[in-house]
This record gives C-alpha cells, sequence and structure tokens, in this order.
C-alpha cells in the first residue's frame, strides 16, 4: 500500500488563533478558566486542555461569577455577550475572524430592514452564533435554510429586500445548489460582498476532490462534530470513493483496505498533525510502503490575537 497526503489539510487560521487565545489566557490567569461550547471541534484538543485546566461549558449558567470565560471559534449570540456583561465575567472572544465577517453582514443587512436567508446546520454553534446576532423584532428578518426544499417553503415578505449569508463551513457543492435555488425563486437576492465559505474549507475540499481521483480509499482525520470533516468525507464520496472519517487511529479497520493500493489521507481544519502521523504509523504496521505529500495550496493566512491578549496589553 501507498499513502498519499492532502495538502492542505489540519488546522487553519482560525482554529490557530482559537487554541493560542485559550493557552494565552491560561498562562495569564491560571487554571481554571472556562469555555463556552468546545473551543474547536476535536476531542483531542479539547481533552489536552481539559487536563490543562480548562471548563467546558454549555451556558454562563455553569460559570462563577468573576471567573474568565472564552468564546469558542463558532461565533456566540449577541445576548451572550450581554449576559457575561451583566454578570461582570473576564472576556475573551476565539470567534473565527471570518465568522465575525458573517456576523457584520448580517448586522449591516438586518440594520437595513434587509431580511436574511442564513445557509447552514440547525443546531452547529457557528448558525446558532450567527442567527443570535438578531434579537427582538430583528430575529423574524432571519430564515435558516439546510436543503434546497427549504427553499421552497420558504415566506419572504419582500423578494426584493432580501440576502443571503452561509455557515462558512458547508460543502462548497450543497451550498452552491442552494443558492442556486435561491436566485431561482428570488432573482434580485443579493449576496454577501465575499463568499462566506472560508479558504480553509474551500482549499481543504478542493484537495480532497484531486485526491479523490487518485486513490482507492480516502481516511479523513476529524471528529465527528466537526462540520468541515463530515463535509471532506463527503466530497469524497461524491468521487465514488470509498471514505471513512477517524477522530484517531484507533478507529481504522484493517478491513477498509483489503484490496486497497493508494490510499489518501486528509484532515479537518480542527485536526492536529500529529493524529494524521499517528494514522500514518498505523497503516505501516499494516502494509504501508510509504506516504507521500500530494501537491496543492500553500496557506499563508494568520490571524492576530485579540488586542487584549497582544503583548504590549
Amino acid at each position: 500500500m501507498k499513502a498519499l497526503l492532502a495538502n492542505p489539510r489540519g488546522f487553519c487560521a482560525g482554529v490557530d488563533r482559537a487554541i493560542s487565545i485559550v493557552e494565552e489566557v491560561l498562562k495569564r490567569f491560571g487554571a481554571p478558566i472556562y469555555v463556552r461550547h468546545e473551543v474547536v471541534h476535536n476531542t483531542f484538543v479539547v481533552a489536552d486542555l481539559r487536563k490543562k485546566g480548562v471548563v467546558f461549558v454549555e451556558t454562563l449558567d455553569e460559570v462563577p461569577d468573576e471567573a474568565v470565560v472564552i468564546f469558542s471559534a463558532h461565533g456566540t449570540p449577541r445576548a451572550v455577550y450581554e449576559e457575561a456583561k451583566r454578570r461582570g465575567l473576564t472576556v475573551f472572544d476565539a470567534t473565527c475572524p471570518l465568522v465575525t465577517k458573517v456576523h457584520a453582514e448580517v448586522n449591516r443587512m438586518t440594520q437595513a430592514g434587509i431580511e436574511i436567508i442564513v445557509i447552514g446546520h440547525a443546531g452547529h454553534p457557528e448558525v446558532e452564533g450567527t442567527m443570535g446576532q438578531c434579537t427582538g423584532e430583528a430575529r423574524a428578518l432571519l430564515h435558516l435554510v439546510e436543503t434546497i426544499a427549504d427553499v421552497a417553503r420558504l415566506r419572504i415578505r419582500d423578494p426584493d429586500r432580501l440576502g443571503y449569508v452561509t455557515q462558512t463551513t458547508l460543502s462548497q457543492d450543497d451550498a452552491a445548489q442552494i443558492i442556486a435555488a435561491l436566485k431561482m425563486r428570488f432573482p434580485n437576492i443579493v449576496a454577501p460582498p465575499k463568499e462566506d465559505i472560508c479558504y480553509a474549507t474551500q482549499n481543504r475540499q478542493n484537495a480532497v476532490r484531486k485526491l479523490a481521483q487518485k486513490v482507492d480509499v480516502v481516511i479523513v482525520v476529524g471528529s465527528r462534530n466537526s462540520s468541515n470533516s463530515n463535509r471532506l468525507r463527503e466530497a469524497a464520496e461524491r468521487y465514488g470513493v470509498p471514505a471513512y472519517r477517524v477522530d484517531t487511529a484507533d478507529e481504522l479497520s484493517q478491513t477498509w483496505f483489503v484490496d486497497k493500493q493508494n490510499i489518501g489521507i486528509t484532515a479537518g481544519a480542527s485536526a492536529p498533525e500529529h493524529l494524521v502521523r499517528g494514522v500514518t504509523a498505523r497503516l505501516r504496521q499494516w502494509g504501508l510502503e510509504n506516504a507521500l505529500e500530494d501537491e496543492g495550496v500553500i496557506e499563508k493566512v494568520s490571524f492576530p490575537l485579540p488586542k487584549n491578549l497582544q503583548s504590549n496589553q
């Protein structure tokens, strides 16, 4: 067997920044610190931070008074910020800047009285954060769409005052189909100034599509609740290649590789590279001869820490 490693893969700039924020806050304030929701969707990253003294919570009710709390990379509803302010909590925001861009688009359109279609997965923290940018009467201006069928059920006040935004980690193919359906039904719908699906999601999906055309099976390293990891698996399967998502090498099954000569390996944007190395190490035990890097886009994007965590503060 031979393996081909997708490029790019693994950590994106938003994930790097979120983890750095947690580690810097730990350094400055000491344990425990509290993080609302998983800071990024990776089981190993979360477990490692727990060992260092991070307490992950679902609501601010679980955070003691005068504590330090971090909001996750996926974005946070406005009401949660207001609650933290009322309670006097020390807050650090790890929201990915590309998610913040979507929030800004939502705020701009709702202030102009424009209805907004939010394309995304119900229940995902990013979607909850985006929908939660609007409260009171403005909340009625937002509509969540998950599928093309949802487009047909929409009831819009004024089709000429309508826009859309998308979850940043969607499948490009799925999002394009929904957007096409929206434009067919609402020809004057306004698109975001720049596509909302983030550069890292796009690059990793493009890389796995290319990979799937060269291999017999694809392994995606990433956690079950990682949207972008699940989309990578689906992207490979669209080329008729069996694809499996695993958190670690321990979830691999030898049966997946029977009569398979070429194995593709990639990783979601929140999966550490050492988990990929663990997968290749396990495959070597099962007969893998070598693992080569596929050619791909070189990412040079980086995001600074929040101003209240930069060294001159």
